[in-house]
């Protein structure tokens, strides 16, 4: 079917809006890829979006001993030896995380917990990374073979540009991204948290599942699109998307009562089903359109943030 697709299950990925039209991707220029990405241009075809995944992820800035697919072939046997890859217990670090299947095949399915395993072990600095099971799984579908798709998980985790923040790699990180996500919504959905605090014992609670409603709950069609922009325009993406997804749910549910006894619960269901009420599009067009919100305002939030948590003396995990 295509190079890309040896882990999909086609019968579950949506090819009725694929072009066959497959354009090289030469532009270099940030702007015109930013509108690229945020029009969805390479959403139109699996393998462009295949070969553009692969070429802004090789542009990077890593450190210097990253590890690539050599890598991959040398340790997965060692690692992962002659167990079933379903019977592979994850790593402590992705924190009970979903692994989401979107429209992977069995064999993607295992690759997943493989790939997990095999970087668990080459990052033992990763302390705390709830995004990385669905990061694996979404890049598995652009990826040859496991080993590149390793490789290519590897570079965003190695990232170095400390202008360039990609994924939360410790609970600080984590903890003070969801405290930042907390203010922007404070600031701007007002009408949002003014209900998530009417309905909730503990507002921080809700806020800090903000991670988990894209990565995890989200379908695959959305989060593509999604990690389309995000690699292209980095962190902030993921803030103004999940606001969206906030805005979007206190509209179709304002004023109608709670489905289960949390709004935790409530949230992820109408994620997880947004295809209902919001296509692709009318996302991130919402997200887009959230004005005031530079990436200036974001690093000030989040370093004050880790700042509280540091002198609180809460930079890991407790346990419940």
């Amino acid at each position: 079917m295509d190079e890309y697709g040896h882990f999909v299950d086609w019968d579950k990925m949506d090819v009725s809006a694929q072009s066959q039209d497959t354009k090289e991707l030469t532009c270099t220029d940030f702007h015109e890829l930013k509108q690229l990405a945020r029009q969805g241009y390479w959403a139109k075809n699996h393998s462009l979006r295949a070969r553009v995944y692969h070429k802004l992820i090789s542009n990077i800035p890593c450190r210097t001993v990253t590890p690539d697919a050599n890598v991959y072939r040398d340790i997965v046997v060692k690692i992962v030896g002659k167990r079933s890859s379903s019977s592979l217990p994850l790593p402590e670090f992705v924190d009970n995380s979903l692994v989401p299947t979107y429209c992977l095949n069995a064999e993607g399915v295992g690759a997943v917990r493989k790939i997990i395993l095999c970087v668990a072990n080459q990052f033992p600095d990763i302390s705390f990374c709830p995004a990385l099971p669905s990061l694996i799984a979404l890049l598995l579908h652009y990826s040859r073979d496991e080993a590149e798709c390793f490789e290519q998980v590897c570079r965003i985790l190695a990232c170095n540009d400390p202008s360039k923040r990609l994924i939360d790699q410790t609970f600080l990180a984590f903890e003070s991204s969801c405290m930042t996500f907390g203010d922007l919504v404070n600031k701007y959905c007002q009408a949002a948290h003014k209900l998530m605090v009417a309905v909730s014992e503990d507002v921080l609670e809700v806020y800090s599942d903000w991670q988990r409603w894209l990565f995890g709950e989200l379908p695959m069609a959305y989060i593509a699109r999604v990690f389309d922009v995000f690699l292209v325009e980095g962190y902030k993406v993921l803030y103004r998307v999940a606001l969206a997804l906030l805005k979007f749910f206190h509209k179709v549910r304002a004023g109608q009562p709670m489905e289960s006894d949390s709004i935790q619960q409530d949230i992820r269901a109408f994620v997880r089903d947004i295809a209902k009420s919001v296509s692709p599009e009318r996302l991130l067009e919402k997200a887009f359109a959230i004005r005031l919100f530079s990436r200036k305002e974001i690093q000030l939030l989040q370093m004050a943030n880790e700042k509280a948590l540091q002198q609180k003396g809460i930079t890991v995990k407790q346990k419940r």
